[in-house]
């Protein structure tokens, strides 16, 4: 037979959902689908009928959008350059843009205060290469350096200044300087939506200032942080552009491309496990280059804490390796014609945009309310985290209770709020109070084993290492072990049957000092259990953060 010549039949949805409730044996179909922290429901299987069905003439008009507001196949290697002086630091521009960099990237304020020499040394180098400023105001120090560019050559600087307010620069025409930064709410916890609906606003804002949309639109650009959620940020980063249309449709011109900025994010960065950080900013440059991002920023996996010369290097090859290797960058818009990207696209038009008319009609952001929102964005998302129903490597799940901490803070990123957070403060407090833990394992290995593992698991969340005994045989054996041992705390790890079978004379025999726990949920028993002296369960789905911090209290009060 010639395999040429064989044709597999297309399957339906209807099909495919067919096999798929056989398969679920039960459980409905609806369990398939997922809810995002934007409220968007992901569906199990995306396919031609039902895009089509769903989005009609508009997918091919979403397609082409976004592919005429491309600025580029390309992006510009915007490595963040720092120093503790001005020679280290110009020294580590010399260094930077030989190692491939492409923008020269400077978050105020530096380590040193700005000399004139400094700022002419520095204007040298903006003359010949394109930069993005981070500033905090416009009388920052750093833009003296605008002074010092001989006048012939002003024409030719290109760059951005990102700053809570616009900078007014009459004779350099190619730096942009009216920015939609979105970067301080996503930190505070912000979603897709609201981060698009935000770049709106502030563009509405920014452009009510002027009376010629063009020129706006020539001094403007949008600047994302662009998190570890692949999929969802190549389509945010879609969506914008779609956006970005209408925006300038409601205005009465036709769109032109403008540029999308992006920084790789560190909310879901931690202080412990750091490595999993440098996965994390690998993931989130490529998705923001496959999303059409036109300058891409990575900050190293130590940026929480410090970084050296060897986490930068790996930081800005990360962008090189994206670009020069994965060959993302030789198409336009790679994502296009997915069915499963081109709905979430939409999606995130459509809420976007009804969220930012919420926001016009309210009088702009600060009377609309957005930060309370976002507040409630972060308090879900970090509900997620605490209960592993969001998983952060390294830090919720699969942590390494044997890394240490670095104990200085980049003041950077100090105000992030970060994921990880209250797990590093978890982490510190086991340290402080130096809880004596244990598990107590009943019955054969094989059947405790997996309850065991996942008490060990839970611990280490916390920094801790409990100790593990080797399986007791008989109900006498485990009682005589508990009664003489010198732990804080113990949590019994056995099967459902056992934990019933031994629970009784455990806490009959305990002494008063050791806080009991069991693994497992026992609805029937737990009253009694409790009333006789159980301190609470462990189970999948908890709260980590909670119950750990009221295993502290627990101990606390029995040693009190």
């Amino acid at each position: 037979m010639n395999m040429k010549e064989i044709e597999f039949q297309t399957a339906s949805y209807e099909q495919w959902k067919e096999e798929a409730v056989k398969a679920l044996k039960g459980k409905p179909f609806e369990s398939l689908f997922t809810k995002t922290i934007e409220n968007i429901t992901l569906d199990p299987l995306y396919t031609e009928e039902s895009l089509i069905e769903k989005l009609g003439d508009q997918l091919e008009k979403q397609v082409s959008t976004i592919r005429s507001l491309t600025k580029q196949t390309s992006f510009t290697v915007a490595q963040q350059i720092a120093g503790d002086d001005a020679a280290s630091f110009f020294a580590n521009i010399e260094d930077s843009l030989s190692r491939g960099n492409e923008m020269i990237t400077i978050n105020s304020p530096v380590a040193f205060d700005w000399s004139e020499q400094d700022s002419e040394k520095l204007a040298a180098y903006l003359s010949e290469n394109s930069f993005k400023f981070i500033v905090a105001s416009a009388e920052d120090a750093v833009l003296d350096v605008f002074k010092y560019i001989d006048e012939a050559k002003r024409n030719d600087v290109v760059g951005y200044i990102v700053s809570p307010e616009t900078v007014e620069l009459a004779d350099y025409p190619n730096v942009r300087t009216f920015c939609a930064n979105t970067i301080p709410f996503h930190n505070d916890g912000a979603n897709a939506v609201q981060e698009l609906a935000i770049a709106l606003a502030q563009a509405a804002k920014l452009a009510n200032t002027v009376e010629d949309f063009k020129a706006f639109e020539q001094k403007f650009f949008v600047q994302f942080a662009v998190d570890t959620q692949f999929f969802a940020e190549v389509a945010k980063l879609r969506a914008f552009k779609v956006l970005w249309k209408a925006f300038a449709s409601a205005f009465g011109n036709e769109a032109s491309a403008v540029p999308v900025v992006v920084e790789t994010s560190v909310r879901s960065f931690s202080k412990y496990d750091v490595y999993v950080n440098l996965l994390r900013a690998g993931n989130e440059a490529f998705s923001a280059a496959i999303g059409g991002a036109d300058v891409i920023t990575v900050h190293p996996h130590d940026a929480l804490t410090g970084v050296s010369g060897q986490s930068i290097r790996i930081a800005r090859n990360v962008s090189l390796v994206t670009k020069e290797e994965s060959h993302v960058t030789n198409v336009i818009d790679p994502s296009g014609g997915s069915y499963f990207i081109e709905s979430l696209t939409a999606d995130y038009v459509k809420e976007a945009w009804a969220l930012f008319l919420e926001i016009e009609i309210a009088g702009g952001l600060e009377a609309y309310g957005i930060n309370a929102q976002i507040e409630e964005v972060y308090q879900a998302r970090m509900k997620q985290v605490e209960t592993r129903k969001h998983s952060l490597i390294g830090t919720n799940i699969y942590a390494n209770p044997q890394d240490t901490v670095v104990t200085t803070e980049n003041a950077q990123f100090a105000d992030v709020k970060r994921l990880a957070i209250p797990f590093e403060n978890l982490r510190a407090t086991y340290a402080q109070t130096g809880i004596k833990t244990a598990i107590l394992t009943f019955g054969e290995l094989k059947n405790y084993k997996p309850r065991a593992d996942f008490v060990q698991g839970f611990f280490a969340t916390a920094g801790v290492v409990a100790y593990q005994t080797a399986g007791f045989q008989t109900i006498e054996d485990a009682t005589t072990w508990l009664a003489s041992a010198d732990y804080d705390y113990v949590v019994v790890a056995a099967t459902d049957e056992d934990t019933k079978a031994i629970m009784p004379a455990l806490l009959e025999n305990k002494k008063q000092s050791v806080v009991l726990d069991a693994a497992g949920k026992y609805k029937e028993d737990e009253a009694a259990w409790i009333a006789n002296g159980l301190n609470g369960f462990i189970y999948a789905g908890q709260n980590i953060v909670e119950k750990l911090s009221d295993v502290v209290m627990s101990v606390k009060g029995v040693q009190q």
